[in-house]
C-alpha cells in the first residue's frame, strides 16, 4: 500500500525529479527573479530535503513563508514546475510537439499571419497522419475550416471539399478507437477487480459483454490504434476465460503490429512494454519455454536502451514486467531456492519505487514471492508474505485474495500446525464460497485437509493418492482448475504422493517437457 509520507501531490512531484529536472528548473525559474519566485525556490529546496511530508516541520524550515502563504505558494511551485517540464521534455513525446506547432498556429492567426498559420497546421497534419494521432488531426482540421470559413487564404476551389471529406474520415476513425480502446479498458477492469471467470455464469457474462460492444467491422481496420485495441480486447477477453491458445495469438499479434511499425515503439512506448509483458505471460500460462526465454531475452534487451529509460514510467514498468517474468520462470523451471536470491534486490527496488506503485503491483509482487518461499519449503515466510495480502483489506484482484488464503492454508499443513488447521479450512472455505471462487477442486482440497491430520499415518499416501487422482480428472475442465492458474496444487500433492521436494517435481516436469519437443536436444 502507499505510504501517508506520499499523500501530499507537490511532495510527490519535487521528489519524482531527476538531477537534471531539478537543476533546469533552477535554472527557468530564477529567469524572473521575483520575490514570488524566490519564495518557491525556498519551498522547493526545503521539500526536496524532506523524507516525508511534515508540513509542521516544513513551515520551520521557511523563512520567507508563513502558514497563510504555504497553500498559495504551493500551488505557484507546481505550477512552475509543469512549466519548466513542459519546456525540457517537448521533444520527447509526439503529442507534445503536435500541441506546441498548434499553439503556434493560433499565436500566428492572432496576429493575422492566415497563410502562415495554414502552412504550420498543414505540417503539423502530415506528422499527425504519420502517427495515426486522429483526435489531433480533428483539432487541426477544425482550425483549418475555421480559416477557410472566415477568412479569403487564397486556396484552391475545392479545399472546403477536401476538409469535409478528411473531417468525416478522421471522425469517423475516432469513433472507431474510442469504442476498441473502451472494451479493452473495460476487460482490463473487470479482470484487475475478479480475475479469471469463476464460472460458466461468469463466461457468459464476459462473452455477452464482448460480443456486445464489439464494433461492427472492428476486425477489418487497417489502423494502427485499431488493430492495437482490437487485439487487447481479445488478449483480456481471452485471459479473463483463460482460453490462453486464444491469449497468446491476440499477445503476438499485439506486438507483430509494433515490429511492422517500429516508429511507433517511440510513440506508444508503454503499449509496448505492456505488450511485451502479455506475450511472456501467454508463454508462461501455455509452458512453452522456448518462447518464454526468446522474448524475455528481447525484453531485456530492450530496457537496456535509451528509449526504455527515458521516462520513469517506462523504467519502473520494465523493471515490474522484467521481475514478474523472471520470478515465473522460476515457477516453470522449479527453481525457487534461486529465485529467491531476486528478492533482496527485489524489494529494495520496490522500496525506492514506491512513489509510482500502485496497491495492484504490491500484491502481486508478495504473492509471486510467498509462492517462491512456499516452493523452497520455508513455510514460515511464505505465511510472513500471505499475511500482508491477508492483512491488506483492500478491493482488488478479489482471486489474488481468495488464493493467497489458500496457499496460507496449505503453508500451515506443511508446517504441521494442525491445531489450528480446522478453523482455518472453515475460515478460507467461507471466504471463497463468499466471493463466489470455490470450485470442485477446492472442495476436495479442503475436504482432504479437513480429514487427513485425523487419518492414521499409514492412511496418509493413500488419501494423498486419491486426491491427486481426483484433481487430475478435472485437470482439462477450464472452470474446475481454475485455481490451476494461481497454484501449482497437482504438483504439491505429486510431490507428498511421491516424497519429493516441490521443485525436483517441477524440474522434472520441465525437462521431460523439453525431451518430448527436442528430442535431439536441439533447441
Amino acid at each position: 500500500m502507499m505510504t501517508s509520507r506520499f499523500t501530499d501531490t507537490l511532495f510527490q512531484l519535487v521528489h519524482s525529479l531527476e538531477k537534471a529536472e531539478k537543476r533546469n528548473f533552477k535554472l527557468y525559474i530564477k529567469r524572473s527573479s521575483s520575490n514570488e519566485d524566490l519564495k518557491i525556490i525556498e519551498l522547493f529546496d526545503a521539500l526536496d530535503k524532506l523524507d516525508e511530508y511534515d508540513e509542521t516541520l516544513l513551515l520551520k524550515k521557511l523563512s520567507s513563508i508563513k502558514k497563510p502563504q504555504l497553500s498559495n505558494t504551493k500551488v505557484h511551485l507546481y505550477k512552475q514546475l509543469l512549466a519548466s517540464l513542459r519546456l525540457l521534455k517537448s521533444t520527447d513525446s509526439i503529442d507534445m510537439q503536435l500541441n506546441e506547432q498548434l499553439d503556434y498556429a493560433r499565436i500566428l492567426y492572432n496576429k493575422g499571419l492566415y497563410q502562415q498559420s495554414l502552412k504550420i497546421l498543414e505540417k503539423a497534419k502530415e506528422i499527425a497522419r504519420e502517427h495515426y494521432k486522429y483526435n489531433f488531426l480533428t483539432q487541426v482540421i477544425s482550425w483549418e475550416k475555421k480559416i477557410e470559413t472566415l477568412h479569403i487564404t487564397g486556396s484552391m476551389q475545392d479545399k472546403g471539399t477536401i476538409l469535409a471529406s478528411e473531417a468525416v474520415e478522421v471522425n469517423t476513425r475516432v469513433d472507431m478507437v474510442a469504442r476498441m480502446s473502451n472494451l479493452a479498458l473495460q476487460l482490463y477492469s473487470f479482470y484487475i477487480k475478479n480475475g479469471h471467470a469463476r464460472n460458466e455464469k461468469d463466461e457468459v457474462g464476459v462473452t455477452t459483454f464482448f460480443n456486445k460492444n464489439m464494433p461492427e467491422n472492428a476486425t477489418i481496420q487497417t489502423g494502427f490504434y485499431e488493430r492495437l485495441y482490437l487485439y487487447q480486447s481479445y488478449c483480456w477477453y481471452a485471459f479473463i476465460r483463460q482460453d490462453f491458445l486464444m491469449y497468446y495469438r491476440h499477445a503476438q499479434k499485439w506486438n507483430n503490429i509494433f515490429n511492422e511499425q517500429p516508429l511507433m515503439i517511440k510513440v506508444e512506448t508503454g503499449y509496448y512494454i505492456k505488450g511485451l509483458h502479455n506475450l511472456l505471460n501467454a508463454h508462461f500460462d501455455l509452458r512453452n519455454f522456448r518462447g518464454f526465454e526468446i522474448t524475455l531475452k528481447e525484453f531485456k534487451e530492450f530496457a537496456a536502451t535509451p528509449l526504455a529509460n527515458r521516462h520513469d514510467n517506462h523504467r519502473i514498468q520494465t523493471f515490474i514486467y522484467i521481475n514478474s517474468a523472471t520470478i515465473n520462470q522460476h515457477f516453470m523451471l522449479g527453481t525457487f531456492a534461486e529465485g529467491l536470491k531476486l528478492v533482496p534486490e527485489l524489494e529494495a527496488k520496490l522500496k525506492e519505487y514506491d512513489l509510482y506503485l500502485d496497491n495492484h503491483r504490491i500484491l502481486v509482487f508478495n504473492y509471486k514471492i510467498a509462492n517462491l518461499y512456499f516452493g523452497s519449503g520455508n513455510y514460515d515466510k511464505a505465511v510472513d508474505y500471505l499475511q500482508k495480502i491477508i492483512n491488506d483489506n483492500i478491493d482488488l484482484r478479489i482471486d489474488l485474495q481468495c488464493y493467497s488464503r489458500l496457499l496460507h492454508l496449505m503453508a500451515h499443513y506443511e508446517l504441521g500446525n494442525f491445531e489450528i488447521i480446522d478453523s482455518l479450512v472453515k475460515s478460507v472455505y467461507r471466504y471463497m464460497a463468499k466471493m463466489g471462487n470455490l470450485t470442485v477442486v477446492e472442495e476436495i482440497m479442503f475436504k482432504f485437509l479437513r480429514n487427513s491430520f485425523l487419518q492414521p499415518r499409514s492412511k496418509i499416501k493413500q488419501e494423498l493418492e486419491n486426491f491427486l487422482y481426483s484433481i487430475k480428472t478435472l485437470e482439462k475442465n477450464r472452470f474446475q482448475t481454475r485455481t490451476f492458474a494461481y497454484l501449482d496444487i497437482i504438483s504439491w500433492v505429486e510431490s507428498k504422493v511421491y516424497q519429493k521436494p516441490l521443485s525436483e517435481i517441477i524440474e522434472n516436469k520441465y525437462l521431460n517437457s523439453k525431451q518430448r519437443r527436442y528430442p535431439n536436444g536441439i533447441l
